[in-house]
């Protein structure tokens, strides 16, 4: 049989007392190094600066683009990818660019007649400004490169004339358009391929 310990044999532990200022700092720290490490590796705010994606994105629409996913998946045809500026833009840009995916490796992509072609389909595209009003293609697009256009067709500086994107430059997926407050809204991706255009 266990014996009890009488009440008085029981000593409390003491508590040792943090100094509020040592306490603060290490909440800020770790704040600032989870807060990069979300920046990093997981996701970013971003603002858009031009109309180049309208009507999808506005002038100064706020975002959170995902920057995991692709960690995991390739990027799909429709996603509105953030991304560095290529070899050929680094001298001139410094600034993201943001665009929608249109042509995936392999494709062979064309703008024709003020349609889209991929692969010899029309792709769907209801999201767009106004039909584009120059021809541009055939072009195949390399292995690790993207074609993207923005949904302003007739006032975007895209792959139209400046060439491809590569994997590596792909910083990450818009998913969230979180400002204004009455435009909050989900940003979809996908939009059909060609094959599924025939079924």
């Amino acid at each position: 049989m266990s014996r009890v310990p009488k009440p008085e044999s029981i000593k409390p532990t003491p508590v040792r007392e943090e100094n509020p200022w040592i306490e603060g700092v290490k909440t800020v720290g770790l704040s600032i190094i989870l807060a990069l490490g979300i920046r990093t590796f997981v996701a970013e705010a971003r603002y858009i600066p031009s109309g180049s994606m309208e009507p999808t994105l506005e002038i100064n629409d706020r975002l959170i683009i995902d920057k995991l996913g692709y960690r995991f998946h390739q990027p799909h045809r429709g996603d509105v990818v953030v991304f560095s500026p290529p070899d050929q833009l680094k001298a001139q840009y410094k600034d993201a660019f943001i665009k929608r995916i249109i042509g995936l490796p392999g494709d062979m992509v064309e703008v024709k007649d003020g349609r889209v072609y991929v692969n010899g389909e029309v792709l769907p595209e209801d999201y767009i400004a106004e039909v584009p009003n120059e021809d541009w293609g055939p072009e195949v697009v390399p292995a690790d490169s993207y074609v993207v256009m923005g949904d302003n067709r007739n006032n975007s500086y895209d792959s139209r004339k400046w060439g491809y994107v590569p994997r590596e430059n792909i910083i990450g997926r818009a998913v969230l358009r979180f400002w204004p407050i009455d435009r909050v809204q989900g940003l979809g991706g996908k939009l059909p391929y060609p094959e599924d255009l025939q079924q």
